[in-house]
C-alpha cells in the first residue's frame, strides 16, 4: 500500500482527481492543513465525487501533526527543485510519496532535511510544472510498476480471455 501526502493542497479538484487515484490504487490519501477548500461530506456529496467512499482519507493539522502520528515513514519528496529523475527511485510497499501546495510546492526546509529522498519528474526547463493531479498519478503508478502492480492484475473483461 502506498501513501500520498499532500501538503497544504489548495485546488479542490486536484484532490478530486488525486482522490480518485488513490480510489483506483488502494493508496492512502493523507491531507496537511490548511486546505484550500471544504472536505465536509455534505461538500463532498455536492462535488459529485461517488468514489470518495473507496478512499482512506487522514488528515492532520500539521506537518507536525503527521509526524507525530507517523514517526519514521519511509517518505520520497516530489519537487521540481530535485537534481535526480523519479526513475532513479526504488519504490517499496509503505512509501509515503510528499508533494506540495499547487502555488509553492514543498517547504525548502522539508526539502533540505530531506534532501537524498527528493525526485522530479523529468520537463523542459521553460515548463514551469506539471498538474498536480497529474505528478501523483506519474508517481504513483511507477511505485506500483516497481511492485508490479499488487493486488491490481487479473481485472478487466477481457482479463479471461484467450
Amino acid at each position: 500500500m502506498l501513501n500520498v501526502v499532500l501538503v497544504e493542497p489548495e485546488i479542490p479538484m486536484n484532490t478530486g482527481n488525486i482522490a480518485r487515484t488513490c480510489a483506483a490504487t488502494g493508496a492512502v490519501l493523507h491531507l496537511i492543513r490548511p486546505l484550500g477548500f471544504d472536505i465536509s461530506d455534505k461538500a463532498v456529496k455536492r462535488a459529485g465525487l461517488d468514489y470518495w467512499h473507496l478512499v482512506d482519507v487522514r488528515v492532520y493539522d500539521s506537518l507536525e501533526d503527521f509526524f507525530q502520528k507517523n514517526p519514521t515513514p519511509s517518505l520520497w519528496c516530489l519537487t521540481t527543485k530535485a537534481p535526480r529523475d523519479y526513475s532513479e527511485g526504488t519504490f517499496s510497499d509503505g512509501d509515503y510519496l510528499f508533494f506540495g501546495k499547487e502555488t509553492r510546492g514543498l517547504p525548502e526546509d522539508f526539502l533540505e532535511e530531506h534532501r537524498e529522498r527528493c525526485l522530479r519528474i523529468p520537463m523542459r526547463p521553460e515548463a514551469r510544472s506539471l498538474n498536480l493531479a497529474n505528478s501523483v498519478a506519474i508517481i504513483v503508478y511507477e511505485a506500483l510498476r516497481q511492485q508490479s502492480f499488487p493486488h491490481l492484475q487479473g481485472y478487466g473483461k477481457m482479463a479471461g480471455a484467450e
